[in-house]
């Protein structure tokens, strides 16, 4: 979702004076309740309850032939209750469609295949890696993270003209790195002081506020920024902690500003999210990564630390030593950020609005 945001933000701006207008459809919005069920709250459920088990699904559909029981299954259940959707596309008559899941991109192949839809339809791959699942027939072209993505797209049989690297898609505000000082003093913390942004928890580490209070802890002298997000309970917890520590925890629910909580970091603690991480990359952001789930995650976490720009904790001690050792040794922090800096793809967004543009519409 916050890669299509971004890409329709990027098209908001191609051309200037509305010569280029986006609809961000999310396809989860017209399906029954029952399929919504079936690929949102099941997904969460084996990830939190049996990691491991979705890790062998992961790996599983992508090595299984295209003919197999398996794979004909899957595309069974995602051929039906597409009519919502079809008729919210006709009525935009859009001139090119970009998918950033691989949903999407496999209910459009159909679409062409039968005939039913008659504009380019484009694949941005929102991680790290390239699953099997993304890889379909009759799609104008593919958006690639990194190098080896594209490498493992020609592997699966897409044309080489067909393929773009152009990195994952963030939102303009990631294009030009917020003032320190400005956002430190939104938020009333020290901008001189090392700062930690924690995002996310648990697989393994426990809540939020169990994870601040470790890191608060620490013999280190450093700022902590926890983002709670919609949990109430977490941020209440938090702000409680937030009090026994006076000017060391800021403790933060829902915001549409990370960007600038961001600014005030040298470090990030977050789960391996190809969209968070990618964010990160943008600011030149170090980061933890913390219990990856398997599958994709895994992956991005993988090219992460292969990159030097990433740690990862599989639990809370590590986590702890990861903290101690990266503040300790402030020559290293600082390589990781000069790595991230140079990896980071901020204006991919952009780029991927002009390829599409470039390439015209029905050509």
């Amino acid at each position: 979702m916050r890669a299509a945001q971004a890409i329709e933000a990027y098209a908001a701006q191609a051309g200037g004076g509305g010569a280029v207008v986006a609809s961000h459809l999310d396809v989860m919005d017209f399906v029954t309740p029952a399929f919504r069920k079936l690929y949102t709250d099941f997904y969460i459920k084996l990830v939190n309850k049996a990691p491991a088990l979705w890790g062998y699904l992961y790996q599983a559909t992508h090595a299984a032939p295209q003919n197999s029981s398996m794979q004909r299954l899957r595309r069974a259940v995602e051929r039906l209750n597409t009519r919502a959707l079809m008729q919210q596309i006709a009525a935009f008559r859009p001139d090119a469609i970009v998918c950033t899941h691989f949903l999407p991109a496999e209910l459009l192949s159909r679409a062409l295949r039968q005939q039913q839809l008659d504009c380019p339809v484009w694949v941005q791959v929102t991680d790290f890696d390239l699953h099997r699942m993304w890889v379909h027939e009759h799609m104008r072209g593919y958006f690639a993270a990194t190098d080896e993505v594209a490498f493992r797209m020609r592997h699966e049989g897409i044309a080489p003209a067909q393929i773009h690297v152009t990195g994952i898609p963030v939102m303009p505000v990631f294009a030009q790195a917020p003032e320190r000082a400005q956002c430190a003093a939104q938020f009333g913390i020290d901008p001189q002081r090392k700062t930690i942004l924690l995002m996310g928890g648990g697989a393994g580490l426990g809540s939020l506020d169990t994870i601040a209070a470790r890191l608060l802890a620490l013999e280190a002298d450093f700022q902590l920024i926890v983002l709670a997000g919609k949990n109430a309970a977490a941020l209440a917890a938090l702000e409680k902690l937030a009090g026994q520590h006076p000017g060391r925890l800021l403790a933060q629910g829902f915001t549409n500003q990370v960007e600038r909580l961001m600014a005030c970091a040298d470090l990030v603690i977050t789960k391996p999210g190809g969209l968070t991480t990618s964010e990160c990359l943008a600011l030149g952001l170090p980061m933890i990564v913390n219990s990856p789930i398997p599958g994709q995650e895994e992956r991005n976490a993988d090219y992460l630390l292969e990159q030097g720009v990433a740690l990862k904790a599989f639990d809370a001690v590590t986590l702890e030593y990861r903290v101690q050792h990266l503040l300790a040794h402030p020559s290293q922090l600082a390589d990781m950020r000069a790595r991230a800096l140079a990896l980071g793809r901020p204006l991919a967004g952009a780029v991927v609005v002009e390829q599409v543009l470039a390439e015209g519409a029905g050509a």
